[in-house]
């Protein structure tokens, strides 16, 4: 390899301390043997995202691979080429020698080339009369050298991420197959839930994706297609549960039975009071107080009520907001509108829905504030929810809380809609 020495570029080019570095870590970098000069191209071409190059610069770096006759690297050789920019030009398929200038200059500041340049700046080189070279100037090859190792590991972690890219679009592929057919099947079962809310939340996740999404913008994809997927199962299973409990033949058999074993009870009783007077004992007249008769009126008395009437009650109690007041007070769920906004009360209870799945919220709380509350009313607290998210440690929990206090009636929107808006404003004065 060249001797320990740094030189500076030739003409008005200035020198750098990137410059200074490149040349040093190429002359004290780890020794090696030995490398393929092509091996360490193609790991080139992979990592070459990481390192900033265009594959317009590895071009002329092919080329320049070209020039160098051995194809491999070693550090007892002279790895110094020194085309011209026309016999460059040719190798590069035509490429216009102004443009090859530009890339030489972003392959030495990429640290991948270093040169050497001579008193008048053109590239040539010397040699003995036994005819090798005895000094050279042009372009150091060094530096792909001595980065073979870093080269090959960027290579490696480039690969990685792309075929953990490639299975992130596979399964949000079979994601989106699913949810799609599962919301069909449940619209052609005539299945009771907000499936059109549930379908346009759905595409708006899809639509929102960039062309080009990184990692992390896919798994937090995948995250939330995947909760939405276990969310329309449980609704599935809930709907055949329901159907099976419905439409259980053993339910109606018992009550066939019961009414069958009275009837005969009673046609026995009458045949032996018919053909057995001495031992039916003269009966007498039940008075009202103590035994009903059949043809009794029915008892005035009222049944308690329901959990499911107070629950009602409790619904009609709980005041609702206009639209406009929660997206003032709660601007973070447009975002997770059918298009990035929410014009309506419909988008609103679609974006609640893939919130609340964003959130963990469990199904079962979701559904018990729907009913206490009102599904405009559970949407507009989920917004709130999802408003104060770093404030809460446990948004199930927190939800579940705030329909207890609504059955008792000790809970109103009112006041956390206009806390919220009173925030908003204040950051909005600050801001």
């Amino acid at each position: 390899m060249e001797a320990e020495y740094v030189t500076t570029p030739f003409g008005r080019r200035p020198m750098t301390l990137a410059m200074l570095m490149a040349q040093r870590r190429a002359e004290h970098g780890k020794p090696i043997r030995s490398a393929d000069k092509w091996k360490i191209y193609r790991a080139l071409c992979e990592a070459k995202p990481l390192l900033g190059v265009t594959d317009r610069a590895l071009a002329v770096l092919n080329a320049l691979l070209s020039f160098y006759p051995k194809n491999e690297l070693s550090d007892d050789a002279n790895l110094i080429v020194f085309p011209s920019n026309a016999q460059l030009s040719l190798r590069a398929h035509g490429m216009a020698e102004q443009t090859i200038r530009r890339h030489l200059a972003a392959l030495v500041a990429a640290g991948l080339l270093v040169r050497r340049d001579s008193p008048n700046g053109k590239r040539y080189a010397r040699r003995n009369r036994a005819g090798d070279l005895n000094e050279a100037y042009g372009f150091s090859l060094a530096p792909l050298l001595a980065r073979s190792e870093e080269i090959e590991r960027l290579a490696a972690q480039v690969a990685a991420e792309r075929l953990h890219i490639q299975s992130l679009r596979e399964r949000i592929s079979l994601h989106r197959r699913d949810i799609t057919k599962l919301i069909e099947t449940a619209l052609a079962e005539a299945v009771q839930g907000p499936w059109d809310a549930i379908y346009a939340g759905f595409r708006s996740l899809i639509d929102n994706v960039s062309r080009s999404p990184i990692a992390a913008e896919l798994e937090a994809l995948l995250s939330k297609l995947g909760r939405l997927h276990d969310e329309i199962i449980n609704q599935l299973e809930k709907h055949v549960k329901a159907s099976k409990l419905s439409g259980n033949p053993h339910h109606n058999e018992r009550h066939i039975q019961n009414s069958d074993s009275e009837s005969q009870i009673e046609s026995e009783g009458a045949a032996k009071s018919q053909n057995s007077p001495q031992i039916a004992a003269p009966r007498t007249t039940p008075t009202t107080e103590n035994t009903p008769t059949r043809n009794s009126e029915p008892s005035t008395t009222k049944p308690p009520k329901s959990n499911s009437v107070s629950r009602k009650e409790h619904r009609t109690d709980l005041k609702s907001f206009p639209l406009d007041l929660v997206l003032r007070a709660c601007p973070d769920i447009a975002a997770y509108g059918p298009t990035g906004s929410i014009n309506n009360w419909r988008d609103l209870l679609g974006a609640s829905i893939i919130v609340k799945s964003m959130l963990d919220i469990s199904p079962g709380a979701y559904e018990e504030a729907c009913t206490v509350m009102g599904s405009e009313n559970a949407a507009t607290v989920v917004a709130c929810i999802l408003q104060r998210a770093p404030q809460i440690n446990s948004a199930g929990g927190y939800l579940r809380n705030l329909t207890q206090r609504t059955e008792k009636g000790e809970f109103a929107i009112g006041p956390m809609l206009m806390s919220l808006l009173r925030a908003n404003t204040t950051e909005r004065k600050v801001a």
